[in-house]
């Protein structure tokens, strides 16, 4: 399986920010600080020169200071981020959260089966409070900003239940259009079990489900995304086909002064 053509750009049209400006090549995204993705810069253009690298990063800091937010970059490990890598480092920034881009064909069967799981356009009140309860972070607001961003972008919701009926297990399928007429790829986000119905095989059966959507939407295929410390996860994933295609970084900047007294 090769690279994704535009695959960084799917990623970000997959997870939208309601706040974005670009600056510079890079595109600045805030949204009250619901998750990194959304709350971090994407490096469209990582850029090679010094100086305009600087003056970029200058003009960032005071992008998310004016929204009270740290400076968190999305950079991926690829040859072309090296400057910037080298940039951050030298600011101090840390690294955190490495992430594998997992990436398969489209028009493969499925393994296994996606037997009794509902999907839907929307997010039901019970998935979303599924999905929240295990990756969650926050209050009601904070939920109602990541239901903005999961419908920011035309989405496919699937939910299996439990053999006395309860929500188990949820899993998101995302179809951007960044260019019409463009192959379309599918992204696999939002894969979370119930914590007590784990190990009995409610999550293969959403990601059977949501893969074998591909050839009435007609997708070229699909990538995820998987920290790389998820072992458990990448092994169902490689189960289903998936292969590394990439991974990347979150860099955030570290506080200049620590706060004291009371």
């Amino acid at each position: 399986m090769g690279a994704v053509p535009g695959l960084e750009a799917l990623m970000d049209a997959a997870w939208p920010a309601a706040d974005r400006e670009e600056s510079g090549g890079w595109v600045l995204r805030a949204a009250s600080g619901v998750t990194q993705r959304a709350n971090s810069v994407w490096p469209r253009q990582p850029g090679a020169d010094p100086h305009a690298q600087l003056a970029a990063l200058r003009d960032a800091r005071l992008w998310y200071r004016s929204r009270r937010q740290p400076l968190i970059f999305q950079v991926f490990d690829d040859p072309r981020s090296a400057p910037l890598n080298a940039l951050l480092d030298a600011e101090g920034f840390t690294r955190q959260s490495e992430t594998l881009v997992l990436v398969r064909d489209g028009g493969t069967p499925a393994p296994g089966s996606g037997r009794g799981v509902e999907l839907s356009k929307e997010p039901s009140g019970e998935w979303l409070q599924l999905w929240w309860s295990v990756d969650g972070r926050g209050d009601e607001t904070a939920l109602e900003v990541a239901r903005g961003i999961l419908t920011g972008c035309p989405s496919l919701y699937a939910l299996v239940r439990d053999d006395d009926g309860a929500p188990a297990a949820v899993g998101r399928l995302a179809v951007p259009v960044v260019e019409p007429g463009s192959p379309r790829w599918g992204g696999l986000y939002c894969m979370a079990t119930r914590p007590d119905a784990r190990r009995r095989g409610y999550a293969a059966r959403v990601l059977h489900a949501l893969l074998g959507e591909d050839t009435r939407l007609g997708l070229a295929g699909y990538w995820l995304l998987v920290t790389a410390a998820n072992t458990g996860a990448q092994e169902l994933y490689a189960r289903a086909g998936f292969e590394e295609s990439g991974r990347y970084l979150y860099r955030q900047e570290r506080p200049k002064r620590h706060l004291t007294g009371c």
